[in-house]
């Protein structure tokens, strides 16, 4: 391993043991030694589990800041995956509402342009 790569894996070793005590509530340390988390495995693997993972608070505070950037809009469509406005109409042949002199009346189908989710 190169001198460089050997600087940037302390480092990424420090930033995940200072990310580790953030989430504990614990003081900061400035560098956790790699024999001091080996010999304590079992006091690691309790508090992961007490505790929910850096990403699902990262999508939590993502949906947060969605929600307030765009607050569902009364009186249209909302796309319940998304959240976007904008939508494609297809008739849904699975559905007859009517059928009146050979001519068949479909259900209409609503399909988000952004992801694709039907209703």
């Amino acid at each position: 391993m190169s001198e460089f790569e050997q600087k940037v894996l302390k480092l990424l070793e420090e930033i995940n043991g200072k990310l580790d005590s953030l989430l504990k509530g614990g003081p900061v340390t400035s560098s956790p030694s790699p024999a001091s988390s080996a010999s304590t495995p079992a006091a690691t693997m309790d508090s992961e589990i007490s505790r929910p993972k850096p990403s699902e608070l990262v999508e939590k505070q993502k949906e947060e800041e969605r929600m307030q950037e765009k607050p569902p809009i009364e009186g249209r469509r909302v796309c319940p995956e998304c959240g976007g406005t904008s939508f494609a109409t297809h008739e849904d042949r699975s559905q007859v509402l009517h059928q009146m002199g050979g001519v068949k009346i479909y259900a209409k189908k609503y399909v988000c342009k952004s992801c694709g989710y039907e209703y």
